[in-house]
């Protein structure tokens, strides 16, 4: 078994255990956080919803993101993982959410936001986490990298702890 598919298991466990649900709001990911989320057998009990808003016009649209945002910020921003994942928690109920937006290449960097630079936002109703990562590798391992780190967040969320490692 992958280190995916047991980071996913530990939070269905966990979250099972403390009776609450979890959405999730992806952009450079494309549903990679969601559809690990849903190998495991059982997580209609603890997963409430996925929202793949690639464009700027769907973080707006179906999660609320303002969108004097993206010209003031982009969409690789903090400010822009905080309203996705506010506005997945919000839209869909769940206790915990978590967004990612990000720069997974091969190109679309620039000096400020190279390839690999995703910020991730956690949220659990009363509080926004959110963290600035530099990843390396090709397309697939950015993105990779970005489920690993968005469901170790999650773990430590449902933990009652900071997702963030800053």
């Amino acid at each position: 078994m992958d280190s995916i598919t047991q980071l996913a298991e530990r939070l269905g466990s966990q979250l099972k255990a403390i009776d609450a649900y979890v959405s999730t709001a992806e952009s450079c990911t494309g549903g990679g956080i969601a559809e690990a989320i849903t190998r495991i057998a059982g997580s209609s009990s603890w997963f409430e919803a996925g929202y793949v808003t690639y464009s700027n016009a769907q973080k707006t649209l179906q999660l609320g993101v303002p969108a004097e945002l993206f010209p003031r910020v982009g969409a690789v921003s903090r400010e822009v993982v905080e309203a996705m994942a506010a506005g997945a928690r919000e839209r869909s109920g769940a206790r915990f959410a978590v967004a990612v937006s990000g720069v997974a290449g091969p190109d679309g960097g620039s000096p400020e936001k190279p390839v690999g630079t995703v910020w991730l936002a956690w949220a659990d109703g009363e509080r926004l986490y959110a963290e600035r990562c530099q990843f390396a590798g090709d397309r697939e391992a950015v993105r990779r990298q970005t489920v690993e780190r968005a469901l170790e967040g999650l773990l430590r969320l449902a933990a009652g702890e900071n997702p963030d490692r800053g």
